[in-house]
């Protein structure tokens, strides 16, 4: 049961799996004595995944060190390639790339359930453009001390995907040099974002805090200024400090409801209760004063819970 300390912004809460920072621990603990000898300290983590488009075809490969350091490839192909064939070359790559940055552990992730139950020789490969690709991984494996592939979800392997489709979207790469930033906001002036959306409970604290602005009313300015100590203001975004968390994002009442619905009724997948509801809110780093009292609303307002 989670216990809040709500006059210093604590909570509580019991730990739960997290299946990212386990996965290979688990995988190590699973398959046998073949690992018994085999440092973690020596494991490097392959993640790979082919892409084919109407435009050309791709790859995409994140090789981690034993330190947590990523390098990470977007390889575009200057040949034809289906879904299957883009996800054999990526893996090929990238066992390559990977003996040649010097691993001789290795764990090699993919989302495609053909290629690694054909490694695992689970699946038999009967197309003749593709039996070429399992005795190639075969002949690759022998580069490594340990070798090991294992199916993930597409969900955990997002950077390689991404990757991948920005290859086989790629005309032509070899004269391209890509710069990929982060746009936490539009180039809108402040001014113009307040006349459009309108006030709300965040106006008055980004005033006091942009430009020095109280209201009138001397007992709620000093109220103003001890609640806005809580909150940080950056690049035009209001966020709330917490002791817990990381920095949450300050989002208006309509915007923060819209985010509470598109989490009950299609992001969970499920109907959750007004406690589970509004943590769910917290964990992409979301706030805003009522969202409690909201998401009680809406779960009062549902007749499947």
């Amino acid at each position: 049961m989670g216990v809040e300390l709500s006059e210093y912004d604590i909570s509580y809460l019991p730990r739960t799996t997290i299946k990212s920072q386990a996965l290979a621990d688990f995988i190590l603990e699973l398959i046998g004595m073949s690992v018994e000898h085999t440092s973690k300290d020596q494991m490097r983590l392959l993640h790979v995944d082919g892409s084919s488009t109407i435009q050309g075809s791709g790859a995409g490969i994140v090789i981690t060190s034993p330190q947590g350091e990523d390098l990470e490839f977007a390889i575009k192909f200057g040949f034809k390639a289906s879904n299957n064939e883009a996800e054999y070359e990526a893996l090929v790559i990238g066992m390559r790339m990977a003996h040649e940055a010097g691993a001789t552990h290795l764990l090699a992730y993919s989302d495609s359930q053909l290629i690694v139950k054909q490694v695992e020789d689970a699946y038999e490969a009967k197309e003749k453009n593709m039996i070429q690709y399992p005795q190639q991984i075969e002949e690759l494996k022998t580069s490594f001390n340990y070798f090991q592939i294992v199916q993930i979800p597409r969900e955990e392997n997002v950077k390689a995907d991404c990757l991948s489709k920005l290859a086989s979207a790629l005309e032509d790469c070899r004269t391209s040099h890509i710069t990929i930033q982060y746009l936490s906001k539009a180039r809108a002036p402040l001014a113009i974002q307040r006349i459009t959306s309108g006030e709300d409970w965040r106006t008055p604290i980004i005033g006091w805090l942009e430009e020095g602005h109280l209201l009138e009313n001397r007992w709620e300015a000093a109220r103003l200024k001890a609640r806005a100590a809580r909150f940080l203001l950056q690049r035009g975004t209001l966020y709330k400090r917490s002791y817990t968390r990381p920095l949450l994002r300050c989002l208006s009442q309509q915007k923060g409801v819209h985010a509470l619905r598109e989490i009950h009724s299609r992001c969970c997948g499920a109907h959750a209760n007004t406690w589970i509801l509004a943590n769910k809110a917290l964990r992409p780093g979301y706030f805003w004063p009522t969202m409690k009292q909201d998401a009680k609303q809406l779960v009062s307002k549902c007749e499947k819970c």
